[in-house]
């Protein structure tokens, strides 16, 4: 277990293999946290210097003093690199963790050398959806949310067939903080990077979920038809891929980082 502090704020970080080999850094969605990754950490440590974290106010991080915007959250990700003195690497988020990597391709470009963004989209949801649900948890806690969300990451095949593994997935969410979270569906109200992504010049892969009610396959299209040169590969999977599709979602990543 190993913390790094950070501005405002103590974030909880876990590294995994040679820290000679380059890096990648992996994201959490909204509602989780750092051992979402295990099924990828445990491939990619053969050949990576695996940097996984807890998005603030999520696991074992703090929430910080300051509000939560995607700014915010990217330039987190650019503090825990300076901190480990790491100049570049590679990016893999999914879900709001995408939308962080969507913040870095676009404002900090020279800290990375490929991004992975899955199940996101350039604006996921509106922002009065999201403000309902922040309030929804600061009123009631994250029971409310937790209630639904299976449902939401996973298709009713992998809910059948792997319920400890998605038991397990949901009682972290119960687990969170509830301000922690609603501080970052503050976050996602306003981030609107439509009209930035062109600009990502860093080889790009884009990660959809085929069954993905919350951030679909036609977002993901959107999304690569305008960032230069990116690609799309779709999984048979809900919203959490990572989970649902993990030895499908890291061939692609080790693929793709392969050149």
């Amino acid at each position: 277990m190993r913390y790094v502090d950070i501005d405002d704020v103590r974030l909880h970080v876990r590294t995994d293999g040679d820290p000679a080999r380059p890096c990648i850094v992996l994201s959490n969605s909204l509602g989780t946290d750092l051992s979402m990754w295990d099924p990828q950490a445990a491939v990619l440590a053969r050949d990576y210097f695996v940097l996984r974290y807890d998005t603030r106010g999520h696991g074992l991080s703090r929430r910080g003093t300051m509000p939560v915007t995607l700014e915010r959250l990217g330039r987190d990700v650019v503090g825990l690199l300076d901190a480990l003195a790491i100049p570049r690497a590679h990016f893999c988020g999914i879900s709001m963790g995408g939308m962080t990597g969507q913040w870095l391709g676009i404002h900090a470009p020279r800290r990375l050398d490929r991004l992975v963004l899955a199940n996101t989209a350039a604006r996921i949801g509106t922002h009065e959806g999201w403000t309902a649900r922040a309030a929804q948890v600061r009123d009631g806690g994250m029971d409310g949310v937790a209630d639904g969300a299976a449902a939401r990451w996973f298709t009713p095949a992998f809910l059948a067939r792997e319920p400890h593994v998605v038991a397990r997935m949901i009682a972290r969410l119960r687990e969170q903080d509830a301000e922690g979270y609603a501080a970052c569906c503050d976050a996602l109200a306003d981030a609107d990077l439509r009209s930035a992504i062109g600009t990502i010049a860093v080889p790009t892969l884009i990660i959809a979920g085929a069954a993905d009610p919350v951030t679909t396959v036609a977002d993901a299209g959107w999304m690569r038809d305008r960032i230069p040169g990116a690609c799309l590969a779709a999984l048979a999977a809900s919203h959490i891929s990572s989970i649902e599709a993990a030895p499908q979602f890291a061939g692609a990543l080790v693929s793709f980082l392969a050149g």
